[in-house]
């Protein structure tokens, strides 16, 4: 029996070493699709390459769809809240554009698909719906070498949504405070069979009244994408967009004395409109037309170009507040008006 008992060990020790599994791990996450959850472990904003944020040498912030979603963020300096080193939304409820401040510096640059977009070092135009975007990267610190003139703050990088292999169908509808409705959608899959061609779909449009009196906010914009795949190693993607906001949101100032300081024992009304609703005017438009082409020559090299043709234009005029004196209930207003287009 103690034979028996010695063989069947042995025999039992010899399956398992036959059996024994070598297991390896890799991240295949691609940069600019889709991830689950709110961690991402891939940047495309740090080298412009797939690189593994643990083993990217600068400090980089990822804010995926998912998070996004979960934040319930109508815009992208909403979507940085939560970033260290980031100052969003400085002017309060002044929210026409995206403009914050990293490590100190304000005009952040923007970029759109690794392309300059919408922002000069002394204003900001472009405003991208986050509804439109899978991911909104911020890299901290300077960053001239790989995307030329930026500030020593930083930059943040956004990722339009574009075609995946998985079918989406998403609709949504929403109300909610300030009058706010709101509808969007997105759909996307293959178009055909063998899969080399895929699509993707996304719309949204929002109505809803600003935190102050007489302003409105309301914004349509909708952005279809393809992909083709003529081979394994190639790859074609078209990115399109276009925005319109009829009501482009608030900009505006209220002075210290009356909002911090109480003047003579009273304070401005949060929702006071320092400009003249039959003066105010706040609208724009934005068209996009890209295409980013990669070809794999080898496990080692890979051939991308990128190119985008947009156009922005903005109009808006507002009595703005100017100064007032300490302990005085009399504000003085100034007006300011601006129509711009920016081709890029």
């Amino acid at each position: 029996l103690w034979v028996t008992g010695l063989a069947v060990a042995t025999l039992a020790g010899q399956a398992l070493a036959e059996e024994t599994l070598v297991v390896t791990a890799s991240s295949n996450e691609d940069p600019t699709a889709p991830v689950k959850g709110i961690v991402a472990t891939k940047t495309l904003s740090a080298t412009k390459t797939a690189a593994g944020l643990v083993k990217t040498p600068q400090s980089v912030s990822v804010i995926t769809r998912d998070q996004m979603a979960a934040l319930d963020v109508t815009s992208v300096s909403q979507a940085l809240r939560y970033s260290a080193g980031v100052f969003t939304e400085y002017r309060g409820s002044s929210n026409r554009n995206d403009e914050v401040f990293v490590r100190g510096f304000s005009y952040v640059p923007k970029y759109l698909d690794g392309l300059s977009y919408g922002a000069t070092a002394s204003s900001q135009t472009g405003t991208m719906d986050p509804w439109l975007l899978e991911r909104v990267e911020l890299v901290r610190g300077p960053a001239s070498v790989l995307f030329g003139q930026v500030n020593p703050g930083g930059l943040i990088s956004m990722t339009s949504k574009r075609p995946t292999s998985q079918p989406v169908h998403q609709i949504q509808f929403r109300t909610g405070n300030d009058n706010l409705a709101e509808g969007a959608f997105d759909v996307g899959g293959p178009l055909s069979d063998d899969g080399h061609l895929l699509y993707r779909l996304n719309g949204i449009a929002r109505s809803q009244n600003s935190q102050v009196e007489d302003y409105k906010e309301t914004r349509i914009a909708i952005a279809p994408a393809l992909t083709w795949y003529p081979n394994d190693a190639t790859r074609f993607t078209l990115l399109t967009s276009y925005q319109k906001d009829p009501d482009a949101g608030y900009r505006n100032f209220l002075p210290r004395y009356g909002t911090v300081n109480s003047v003579d024992g009273s304070y401005i009304p949060r929702d006071f409109n320092v400009s003249d609703p039959g003066y105010n005017q706040s609208w724009r438009e934005q068209t996009l037309i890209g295409y980013e082409f990669e070809h794999q020559l080898n496990d080692m090299l890979t051939l991308r170009q990128n190119a985008r043709y947009g156009t922005i234009k903005q109009k808006y005029r507002y009595l703005v507040y100017s100064n007032s004196a300490a302990n005085s209930s009399v504000l003085s207003r100034r007006a300011q008006h601006e129509e711009r287009q920016t081709d890029e």
